[in-house]
């Protein structure tokens, strides 16, 4: 199967629009672009819960006797 040119994809336009209408179409773009918005926003919150769960994870590990020392000179 080759690629679609401009024209193939002009008829298959045509076809949709003739099958299912316009109204239909762009209601169901409307939902895809909706679907696209959740899914970044669903993103970039699982990289911020990541970025947290990193932050709290990289906590200090000096041990308890040279700690004491570090605040006893400060």
């Amino acid at each position: 199967m080759g690629r679609f040119g401009p024209l193939e994809i002009i008829i298959i336009a045509i076809v949709l629009l003739v099958l299912f209408g316009r109204g239909k179409i762009s209601n169901l773009m409307g939902e895809v672009g909706k679907g696209i918005t959740a899914f970044k926003k669903g993103v970039k919150d699982s990289a911020q819960e990541i970025d947290t769960a990193a932050a709290d994870a990289a906590r200090d590990v000096t041990p308890e006797a040279k700690a004491a020392e570090a605040k006893d000179k400060v």
